[in-house]
């Protein structure tokens, strides 16, 4: 079991502690509770310790045309210090992990990647590896990283970073600056639905930057939030969950993502031809949005049935929504899929429970244009 530099400050905070692909995380804080952690990041702010996910360089005179060659989206059109939603895929369109790759320039790049499928990743790409020009560098024990989310966000980042974060664009970052004196990379995506910043700092100062992020943010209204407000926060906004919305067998486009698949970009892609076939042919399944009206919890893995009974898919994320206050589900369903206000039903302990499609994502996101 791993730790992240924060572990003693979420034992001291009231942490509600569980494994995480190997990591001992809060799941919760026990002072709030995961209602109260979500609702505060939608109305005030919220410091998520995320410390667990994977960063990974990759820089050389071949860094760009290899990368563009092993991700979905073209991060040939990205400027640099942009920041861009990624896909890894598999040579049959499955999903190796989604990511986010941050550009330097041509010749270097920042790749965020998902905690759990970090030896995954990094395998999958020394794989795929040229003999020369390019250079891997797994970096993530040495980083830690913070999530500052929520519209409090800019106003509480001010108070303590040497640079004007209203100046940082939506998914942009800036390195080289410093957040109350500790050299970081600065990043504005965001995997709450609200506006926010990601903070990467050197691993032996995370402790350090999250106590002094939670003081310059306490009388906004800022406190730690866990892995289960963060499941929730991400699950209302409509963004994928690697290893639900997305598997080695269910791809980007039938999980509704395929804006970030460019079939047709120079090059070409791992799993390309799969998903330009799918694409011109047609999806045989997809993911649809769900409003249960009967009473229950869906969950992952539930069946799905249509009005007639006949089982047509299954549940690939669900649960209560607080902003919302109703029980949603993601399902991933055979197609023709029904519309939006159609029915569909989940199987709860062995009863179905009635449901109504609707429009993805379940809440409105509040990012900074």
């Amino acid at each position: 079991m791993k730790r992240t530099p924060m572990y003693e400050r979420h034992i001291a905070a009231g942490g509600r502690i569980v494994d995480f692909g190997g990591w001992e995380l809060p799941v919760q804080y026990d002072a709030t509770g995961i209602k109260t952690e979500h609702l505060a990041v939608r109305s005030k702010a919220g410091l998520f310790d995320v410390s667990h996910m994977g960063e990974i360089t990759v820089e050389g005179p071949g860094a760009e045309k290899w990368l563009s060659r092993l991700v979905t989206n073209d991060i040939f059109v990205m400027k640099d210090f942009q920041v861009q939603y990624n896909i890894m895929c598999t040579e049959a369109g499955g999903v190796v992990d989604d990511l986010l790759v941050y550009r330097y320039g041509p010749e270097k790049f920042l790749l965020v990647v998902n905690a759990a499928n970090v030896d995954k990743d990094w395998d999958w790409l020394r794989k795929h590896l040229p003999g020369d020009g390019v250079i891997l560098e797994n970096i993530s024990m040495k980083t830690a990283e913070t999530a500052l989310q929520g519209p409090a966000a800019e106003a509480i980042l001010a108070r303590v970073a040497d640079f004007d974060p209203s100046a940082l664009k939506f998914f942009t970052f800036t390195d080289g600056v410093s957040v109350g004196g500790i050299p970081a990379i600065v990043s504005r995506t965001g995997y709450t639905g609200e506006d926010g910043f990601e903070i990467y700092v050197p691993w032996e100062r995370g402790a350090e930057l999250w106590d002094l992020l939670l003081e310059a943010g306490k009388d906004a209204g800022l406190i730690p939030i866990g892995l289960g407000a963060r499941d929730s926060l991400r699950f209302e906004a409509g963004l994928p969950l690697c290893g639900h919305e997305y598997t080695d067998i269910l791809g980007p486009l039938e999980a509704g993502f395929g804006f970030f698949v460019k079939v047709d970009k120079p090059g070409g892609f791992i799993g390309q031809p799969v998903l330009k076939r799918q694409k011109e042919e047609g999806l045989r399944r997809k993911i649809v949005g769900l409003r249960l009206e009967d009473k229950g919890v869906p969950r992952a893995g539930m069946d799905v049935a249509d009005p007639s009974g006949k089982m047509v898919g299954t549940v690939t994320s669900g649960g209560y929504c607080p902003s919302l206050d109703a029980n949603m589900a993601l399902c991933c369903v055979e197609t023709p899929a029904p519309a939006e206000g159609e029915s569909l039903s989940v199987v709860i302990r062995d009863r179905p429970k009635q449901g109504v499609v609707v429009k993805r994502p379940f809440y409105d996101r509040k990012y900074k244009k």
